[in-house]
């Protein structure tokens, strides 16, 4: 695949809705299947995986699905030391960052006299963690998402992830695990994993919220229980984008544009820039870097399907550009980049300067790279420890202060035909 400059101007209507679009996750091919699979679960809990995993397992009983102390041990000594360290470092970094997240745990607010009102931060009791497995075992992933559960205080925090061959998951994928302070794991994946987590089967508890990654089937899985559950944002492929004026150096954008298309042939990468020169380098880099990368065919793929170079007339129009393509990534690689950001209203999660590529976010500078794709960063956030708490509100009033609302809430209960609301606040004061 060659990667062309493009002007914005020069899109067609097809053109521009299809790289808005990008890979949007289509869940209705495996629906069915999925919700047969949910309901098989609420209805035989622990049953239905067992007999799923006897194939990796003949034998196979409720004590194989939880993970053990011993294999936690047995982890630490198959992982590379550098590893661990990178991981400990990784999770002081992003529990920092995340404790600067909470608020007060209280506030109170004096509405008139006789009347105060408040709200409370209080943390959901379980929340379970989706951790992908098998061929995709990312241990960064399991740090984003039980971390920011830790830091908001919740107190059982639970994992769910697909077993290999054996019954035995990823060494990296059980120290990760620990170190976040993940309170059990269990070794069940997919749909199978998503529906023990939201009913509870016997072995596996029902938790309030389940978060993390996964593909279609396990998104399909989140939607389904949605409801019974809260969940976090379905995510799809990873999204890349990158924003440069004239000073952007074009080797460093070439390789963070390729750095996001090695994820997966689904991957987005699209550099918006003012620069015509700019394009044309960048493009060359990216087209004679391809056919040298150990994942050139998944590259490839991404390049093909929904990576773009692309021209702006103007800076204004680029950031329009942005904004409306909402990306999950976002690199500004410009002169004034600290006045950029405040124009930025629509990004997953955003850095400045040539020194800050994807990566860091990816793993250790302390944001979570759990992050909206498919410009559902118009309307949602990247994971936080805001997803673990709920803000009850309270109030109290004296009798003087409920005869400030007295004849207001009488008139519009007896408005919207409540009559026992009117008397429930006129028995009061007789």
């Amino acid at each position: 695949m060659i990667l062309k400059p493009e002007k914005i101007d020069n899109l067609s209507p097809e053109q521009y809705r299809s790289i808005m679009k990008r890979s949007l996750t289509d869940v209705t091919s495996v629906y069915e299947e999925v919700r047969g699979i949910v309901l098989d679960v609420r209805g035989n809990g622990d049953h239905v995986a067992l007999n799923h995993y006897k194939k990796y397992k003949p034998n196979l009983t409720v004590e194989d699905l939880e993970v053990k102390k011993e294999e936690i041990d047995e982890a630490y000594r198959n992982v590379d030391a550098k590893v661990i360290d990178a991981l400990k470092f990784a999770s002081e970094n992003i529990t920092k960052f995340h404790r600067a997240q909470m608020e007060r745990d209280m506030w109170v607010v004096d509405i008139a006299d006789g009347i105060l009102a408040g709200r409370m931060t209080t943390p959901l009791e379980e929340v379970g963690a989706y951790i992908p497995g098998r061929r995709a075992a990312y241990p960064s992933s399991i740090l984003m998402t039980i971390l920011p559960a830790r830091v908001a205080g919740v107190k059982e925090i639970i994992a769910c992830t697909p077993p290999d061959e054996g019954m035995v998951i990823s060494p990296s994928t059980l120290v990760a695990a620990d170190i976040a302070g993940t309170t059990r794991v269990f070794k069940v994946g997919g749909p199978w994993g998503i529906a023990s987590m939201a009913y509870g089967t016997g072995t596996i508890p029902k938790v309030d919220k389940i978060v993390g990654p996964g593909n279609k089937y396990v998104t399909a899985a989140k939607i389904l229980v949605f409801g019974e559950v809260d969940i976090d944002c379905p995510a799809g492929p990873s999204e890349g984008m990158i924003l440069a004026d004239e000073t952007g150096d074009a080797d460093l954008i070439a390789i963070d544009l390729l750095s996001q298309l090695e994820h997966d042939p689904d991957a987005a990468a699209v550099l918006v820039t003012t620069s015509d020169e700019l394009a044309l380098r960048v493009s060359d880099t990216v087209n004679s870097t391809v056919p040298q990368l150990p994942r050139k065919e998944i590259v490839d793929s991404a390049l093909s399907r929904y990576s773009y170079i692309l021209i702006a007339r103007d800076m204004e129009q680029a950031i329009a550009f942005v904004n409306e393509y909402a990306p999950e990534h976002l690199e500004i690689m410009t002169d004034d980049f600290f006045v950029i950001l405040k124009k930025i209203k629509h990004a997953g999660s955003i850095f400045l300067g040539p020194f800050s590529p994807i990566p860091v976010g990816d793993y250790a500078s302390g944001t979570n790279h759990v992050l909206p794709t498919g410009q559902a960063a118009r309307m949602f956030s990247g994971l936080s420890v805001d997803d673990f708490l709920k803000k009850p509100t309270f109030q109290y009033l004296s009798k003087d202060g409920l005869s400030l609302l007295k004849d207001t809430v009488v008139n519009l209960a007896e408005a919207e035909g409540l009559p026992l609301h009117a008397r429930a606040i006129l028995e009061r004061f007789k």
